[in-house]
C-alpha cells in the first residue's frame, strides 16, 4: 500500500518565488533618521548634567557667594553655574516663581556674570519643542499610507495567499517528469493553447477551462502542473485548497475572487489549486449545514470558473486524490472539463525515477536499478525518492564511499516493513516460535501454483512485526485472479498452521494474518462475486460520509437468510485455505523444521538461499506443482 508522500519527484530543479521587494520608501528613511537624531540629541546633550534647583536654594547659593554665572530667560527661569565649597563647578537651573525686583541689583553687587534671552525664541528650541509633534503626525501618516499601499495584515484576510513562481532559468519541463506518458499527452494540449491560442480559436474550438489531476499521493501531480507551466513559459500561481478557508466569515470567497483577479492581470498563466477536495467537497454533506464558510467558498469558486473565459489565457489546474467526494458542479463541462489520471508508475517508469534520484548520489558499480525497480511494485515517485535517500543515509552511517546494493535492500525493508529492531530481547522459546511461524509462511510460496515468488523471510523484528515473509511479483499486475487470491489466503494461514503443527497451540502473532485472510474472503464473496455458492453478485453498499472522507461501514441491503449464506461462503473459503495450508506443511514438515533452524542461525534468508537449503529448483526452472 502507498505511504504518505509529497507530489514532487524532482528536487534538483528548484522553482523559487518571485522577489516582491521594491526600493526603500523615502518617507520611511526620513522617519528613521529623524527618530535617530532625536534619540541622539536627548541622549548626548549636555542638559543631562544640569541640576534642578528650587528658587529658595538659588537664593541660598547667592548668600554663600557660590554663584559665578547666570543666564536669565525672559524673567521666568534661570540657568547658571556655581562653585561648591569643595571647588567643584556645578550647572543648575531654577524657575522664577514671582517678580523679584531685588534680584538683579543683588547679582550686580556680587559681581556675577549676567546674560539673558528675551522671548526664548531660539530656532533650535522651537524645533525641539515641535519635533515630537511632527514625529507623531508623521507616524500616523506613515501607518495610514502603509495600510493603503502595501496592505496591513489587519486588512489582508481577504487577499489570496497564492504563491507566484517563475522559472528563474531553471524551469521544470515534461522531460523532468519520469514516465506518465498518458498524462503528458493530455496536458500537451493545454501547453499548445497557452503558446498559441489562435490555433484553437481559429477553428472555433474551446480549450478546457479547468483540468483536474487525479492520482494517489506521491505520484507527481504538483510536479506535473509545474511542468505544464515550464513548458508553456507562463506564470504559475500555486495555492492549497485549505488556504482559502479561515475562521472569519467571507474570507474564503474573497480570496477566491482575489486569486482569479491576479490570474487575469498576469495572463497568460496557470492557477494551480492543490488538494482541491479541502474546499470542493459536495455541498450539504457536512456538519455545518448549507451555509458554512467552506460552502460559501465553493460557491464563489463555481461562480468564478463559470464566468471565466478561456480566451483570457488562464488555465485552472487542480489536484486531488479524492475525486469521488468533489461537488458535481465542479466536474461539469465548463468548469473542470477534463480529468487527467496521474497513475502509479510501472516497472519502466520506476526505473526512470530511480535513475533521476540516483544521479544525485554516488552509486557502486554493482547497483542494478532494474532489479530495484522490480522489487518496488506499488511504490510512488515520492516513495522511490525516499528509498534513495534512506539508502544514502545507510551508506553514510556505515562510512561507505558509495551506495551499495545492501544499502538499497535495507532501505526498501525499512520503507516497506518499518525500522529493524535488532536490539529487541526475546526468549529462546518465543524466538523459535517466530521462526516456525515465518517458515510456515515462506514454505507455502514454493508449493502453491499462483503465489508470487518469495523474496526474503526474516525473524528480525520490523516495526510492530516480530518477523516477516515477503514476496515480490514477477511483473506488475493491475488485477488479481481468483486463484491468486485463494493462494494468498492459504499463505496467510501458513503461520497459524505451522504453530499448530509444532506446538498444538497458536500465538497472538497470527492476528494480522487472520484479519487479512478474513477480509480477502469476505471481499471475494461480497464485492468480487467469486463465491461458488452465491454466484457473481455483489452484496452491500459502502456507507461513505463525505465529511469523514473514508469508509466506516457497509450498508446491509440483503435479507438475514442471505447474510447467513454470505457467512457460510466466507467460512467455506477460509476453512478450505486452512486445510490446504495444514496439508502442505504436514507433507513438508522436515523442510519446515530445516527452514526454521536456518532462520534461528541466519535470521534472514533470501529466495536463493532457501532454494539451496531445501534442494528446490532455481527460480527460472521453477515448476508449478
Amino acid at each position: 500500500m502507498p505511504l504518505n508522500q509529497n507530489d514532487n519527484q524532482k528536487e534538483n530543479k528548484p522553482i523559487r518565488p518571485i522577489y516582491t521587494g521594491g526600493k526603500p520608501n523615502p518617507f520611511a528613511l526620513l522617519f528613521f533618521f529623524a527618530m535617530a537624531g532625536l534619540f541622539a540629541f536627548y541622549f548626548f546633550r549636555d542638559d543631562q548634567t544640569v541640576q534642578e534647583a528650587a528658587y529658595s536654594d538659588f537664593l541660598q547659593y547667592l548668600e554663600r557667594n557660590e554663584v559665578t554665572r547666570v543666564k536669565i530667560f525672559d524673567n521666568t527661569r534661570i540657568e547658571g553655574e556655581r562653585r561648591t565649597q569643595g571647588g567643584e563647578t556645578v550647572r543648575f537651573k531654577t524657575a522664577i516663581p514671582y517678580m523679584d525686583p531685588a534680584l538683579l541689583p543683588e547679582l550686580r553687587a556680587k559681581n556675577i556674570i549676567i546674560t539673558g534671552v528675551t522671548g526664548d525664541s531660539l530656532p533650535w528650541r522651537i524645533v525641539l519643542q515641535t519635533l515630537p509633534w511632527l514625529i507623531g503626525l508623521g507616524l500616523i501618516v506613515f501607518m495610514f499610507r502603509n495600510m493603503q499601499g502595501t496592505g496591513s495584515r489587519a486588512f489582508q484576510f481577504g487577499k489570496s495567499k497564492a504563491k507566484r513562481y517563475h522559472d528563474d532559468g531553471k524551469k521544470i519541463t515534461f522531460s523532468d517528469v519520469a514516465g506518465q506518458a498518458d498524462a503528458k499527452y493530455e496536458l500537451q494540449e493545454v501547453v499548445s493553447f497557452l503558446k498559441n491560442p489562435q490555433k484553437f480559436t481559429k477553428m472555433g474550438a474551446r480549450i478546457p477551462k479547468g483540468v483536474l489531476l487525479v492520482g494517489m499521493p506521491g505520484t507527481g501531480k504538483t510536479l506535473m502542473a509545474k511542468a505544464v507551466a515550464g513548458e508553456a513559459g507562463v506564470n504559475f500561481f500555486h495555492m492549497s485548497g485549505s488556504d482559502f478557508v479561515e475562521m472569519f466569515v467571507g474570507v474564503g470567497a474573497s480570496r477566491v475572487r482575489d486569486l482569479f483577479d491576479q490570474g487575469r492581470r498576469s495572463a497568460p498563466c496557470i492557477i494551480f489549486i492543490d488538494e482541491l477536495d479541502a474546499v470542493g467537497r459536495t455541498r450539504g454533506a457536512g456538519y455545518g449545514g448549507g451555509h458554512d464558510e467552506r460552502e460559501q467558498t465553493l460557491n464563489q469558486l463555481l461562480v468564478e470558473m463559470d464566468g471565466f473565459d478561456s480566451k483570457d489565457g488562464v488555465i485552472i489546474l487542480a489536484a486531488t486524490n479524492r475525486p469521488d467526494v468533489l461537488d458535481p458542479a465542479l466536474l461539469r463541462p465548463g468548469r473542470f472539463d477534463r480529468q487527467v489520471i496521474v497513475a502509479m508508475p510501472d516497472i519502466k517508469e520506476r526505473e526512470a525515477i530511480l535513475k533521476i534520484h540516483a544521479a544525485k548520489i554516488p552509486l557502486a558499480e554493482s547497483i542494478d536499478l532494474t532489479r530495484v525497480a522490480r522489487a518496488t511494485p506499488g511504490m510512488s515517485g515520492a516513495e522511490i525518492a525516499n528509498l534513495i535517500n534512506e539508502a544514502a543515509l545507510f551508506a553514510a552511517r556505515r562510512d561507505k564511499a558509495a551506495v551499495e546494493m545492501t544499502d538499497l535492500e535495507d532501505a526498501r525493508d525499512k520503507v516497506l516493513m518499518g525500522v529493524a529492531r535488532k536490539t529487541l530481547v526475546m526468549s529462546d522459546k518465543e524466538r523459535r516460535m517466530t521462526a516456525v511461524h515465518e517458515a510456515g509462511h515462506a514454505l507455502l510460496h514454493y508449493f502453491l501454483e499462483n503465489a508470487d515468488p518469495l523474496h526474503k523471510v526474516t525473524i528480525v523484528p520490523h516495526g510492530r512485526a516480530l518477523g516477516m515473509a515477503m514476496s515480490l511479483p514477477e511483473e506488475d499486475s493491475y488485477s488479481r485472479t481468483r486463484g491468486w487470491i485463494k493462494d494468498r489466503i492459504v499463505i496467510c494461514y501458513g503461520g497459524w498452521s505451522a504453530e499448530m503443527l509444532f506446538y498444538s497451540e497458536t500465538t497472538t502473532g497470527t492476528k494480522q494474518d487472520l484479519e487479512q485472510a478474513t477480509d480477502m474472503a469476505r471481499r471475494m464473496v461480497c464485492e468480487w462475486g467469486m463465491a461458488e455458492e452465491l454466484g457473481p453478485i455483489t452484496y452491500g453498499q459502502e456507507d461513505e460520509p463525505i465529511f469523514l472522507g473514508k469508509e466506516i461501514a457497509r450498508h446491509k441491503d440483503y435479507s438475514e437468510e442471505t447474510a447467513r449464506r454470505i457467512d457460510s461462503a466466507v467460512k467455506h473459503i477460509l476453512e478450505g485455505a486452512r486445510i490446504q495450508a495444514e496439508r502442505i506443511l504436514e507433507e513438508h514438515k522436515k523442510d519446515l523444521e530445516k527452514l526454521a533452524d536456518a532462520l534461528l542461525i541466519k535470521e534472514t534468508l533470501g529466495d536463493e538461499e532457501v532454494r539451496v537449503l531445501l534442494n528446490l529448483p532455481p527460480k527460472e526452472e521453477r515448476k508449478h506443482k
